[in-house]
């Protein structure tokens, strides 16, 4: 065998020496090959098949971005989540699989209604929005976002999965304010909204991803501070906000519920039994307070 001849097992073996995740790298070499489909027990059955020059070339292009600590939902342009294949890339947040925790409450909080509304504020890719419209065909789902190009990035995956959630541009409740007959009629909102605080010294190892959508003030609570604060008025009696948070900061969330006059607030954990998710349902509805619909540049990536 020449010595420039790479098999599916030479690629592997050199990117694990190199540090790279074994998940990773087999990801990533599917996705060269244009096998992502075919799934890793593929990769193995075939791990004597010889790569073409280009194909080994754009395999190690792949896995240098990887080591530099780009996402590889960038680098394949995809992410599945709750079960769709969803199109992202740096104009977004990347999608965790721990969020699939809030979706997993959003369609427990649904369960019984018919024709429910619902709002998914800061939506990004339109994750969270597009998984619950397609596990509730007949749910009512608008999804807002302070950036335009977030916002196609979102249409452009609910064009491809054919899926008929409404997206509107503005930051968290300002579209749906501004909309006739918006107060008190939804059954849920949902937002994993930007929560890492501005000095996070974890902010380094995401630096690929687009800023806005990952930090909210000294506490990274700001985002959330101003949905709790206005998403009573939009909200029907017995109707639901979830919100995806940092890991300790359940209890501050849970208090800001309180103080708005949610009831029957919860916790949620996460895959790694951390806290995630904090909710509350509200009462009583506010009917004669609207939405504040001060500007704000923060949106969920």
């Amino acid at each position: 065998m020449k010595a420039n001849v790479i098999t599916i097992c030479d690629a592997l073996r050199t990117s694990s020496k190199q540090g790279l995740d074994t998940c990773d790298a087999e990801t990533l070499l599917l996705h060269t090959l244009q096998a992502h489909h075919k799934g890793r027990a593929w990769l193995r059955a075939h791990s004597s098949d010889i790569l073409e020059p280009e194909e080994a070339y754009a395999y190690n292009l792949a896995c240098v971005r990887r080591r530099n600590g780009e996402p590889v939902a960038y680098i394949t342009g995809r992410r599945e989540f709750y079960g769709l294949n969803l199109m992202v890339d740096a104009r977004v947040l990347d999608p965790r699989p721990d969020t699939e925790t809030l979706v997993d409450w959003a369609l427990e909080v649904l369960t019984g209604l018919h024709a429910p509304k619902v709002a998914d504020l800061g939506t990004g890719s339109g994750a969270i929005a597009l998984a619950i419209q397609h596990q509730r065909p007949d749910a009512l789902v608008i999804a807002t976002d302070a950036s335009a190009d977030a916002l196609a990035v979102a249409e452009t995956n609910a064009k491809r999965l054919n899926l008929p959630v409404r997206f509107a541009l503005g930051p968290w409740l300002v579209p749906i304010a501004t909309e006739p007959n918006s107060a008190n009629h939804l059954q849920l909102i949902v937002s994993n909204p930007p929560y890492i605080a501005n000095s996070d010294p974890h902010l380094t190892a995401l630096h690929h991803e687009p800023r806005q959508a990952l930090t909210s003030g000294s506490d990274g609570l700001d985002d959330i501070k101003h949905i709790v604060k206005n998403a009573p008025a939009h909200l029907r009696t017995g109707g639901w906000l979830l919100l995806e948070h940092g890991y300790d900061q359940a209890s501050a969330v849970q208090d800001l519920l309180r103080a708005e006059g949610f009831d029957s607030i919860q916790t949620r954990q996460d895959l790694a039994g951390l806290d995630r998710c904090t909710g509350g349902s509200i009462l009583k509805p506010l009917t004669n307070k609207r939405s504040q619909t001060f500007a704000s540049s923060a949106h969920k990536g």
